[in-house]
């Protein structure tokens, strides 16, 4: 058979796909099917498993809980509010009136560098429509409404009207594609582990375990896997959700950033270091 008689990728791929799965775990087994005769790469399979994922997804699993929204309080002096907006280097902000659960509106992070040519200038004037959502909605439900409204953060409510949290659309896209990085995540090989303003550690899931022991003086085996993700993993058996906080050897560990497939950042308490005899005796 000559070169110009094989069949091509769309033939090959056809020949796959006509046959019709029946479920989506059949359709999941075409797909991989595809891709072990190099008809698609890792990458492409992952986006795919990502989409059909996304419509089993709810927004409680991917949302910040509210605990962890960065918000501001629209009494605030602008003294106050700078800070904390260069602090968490996010681009949108929800505005409340004292209590979470009262959500004023949304405020552009962008739009407060008009306080240096606006003399009158009125937080409230600034404030974008929030959009509210319920907690049973779908990833893939959200993320069509985001792409018509061209919202980009949406604030997620519970069946008495509550605020439990908020989901952006960058938390919608990573359950798809995978982790988005922005020149605000911290990155470089030197950059694994930040300390973060609340006293404990953002580490990188791919922190090498001898950089987290020499960071945090523990003794964890690199034997059995090369990261702190994989540490996590093997403790576990599983992929764990965000969020989730675990005990590892003294060591608190809680997932900010993972989706359905992998781990990105952690949040690390290190542990506490044993009292000596001179602290006690001072104590």
């Amino acid at each position: 058979m000559d070169s110009d008689s094989k069949p091509g990728f769309i033939e090959r791929l056809t020949s796959l796909l006509l046959r019709e799965p029946e479920d989506r775990e059949q359709l999941l087994g075409v797909l991989h099917g595809a891709y072990q005769r190099n008809l698609m790469d890792a990458d492409a399979l992952t986006i795919i498993e990502g989409a059909l994922a996304a419509s089993d997804t709810r927004v409680t699993d991917v949302m910040i809980p509210r605990a962890q929204m960065g918000v501001i309080d629209i009494d605030d002096p602008m003294s106050e509010i700078i800070p904390v907006v260069i602090e968490a280097a996010h681009s949108r902000f929800p505005v409340v009136d004292g209590d979470r659960d009262k959500v004023l509106g949304i405020l552009l992070a962008k739009d407060l560098l008009r306080i240096h040519i606006e003399k009158d200038f009125n937080l409230r004037d600034w404030l974008r429509p929030a959009v509210f959502i319920p907690e049973s909605k779908r990833l893939n439900v959200l993320l069509r409404e985001f792409r018509v409204s061209r919202n980009h953060m949406a604030i997620v409510v519970n069946e008495y009207g509550g605020v439990a949290g908020l989901v952006t659309i960058e938390d919608v896209l990573e359950q798809i594609v995978g982790d988005i990085e922005d020149e605000y995540d911290f990155d470089g090989a030197h950059d694994n582990i930040r300390l973060d303003s609340t006293g404990r550690y953002r580490v990188k899931a791919r922190t090498e375990i001898e950089d987290f022991n020499e960071a945090f003086d523990t003794t964890f085996s690199d034997q059995e896997f090369d990261t702190v993700g994989g540490l996590v993993l093997r403790h576990l058996g599983r992929v764990p959700k965000r969020n989730e906080i675990m005990d590892i050897d003294g060591v608190s560990i809680q997932v900010l950033r993972a989706d359905s497939r992998r781990l990105y950042t952690l949040l690390v308490s290190p542990p506490q270091k044993p009292e000596t005899g001179a602290e006690v005796a001072a104590g």
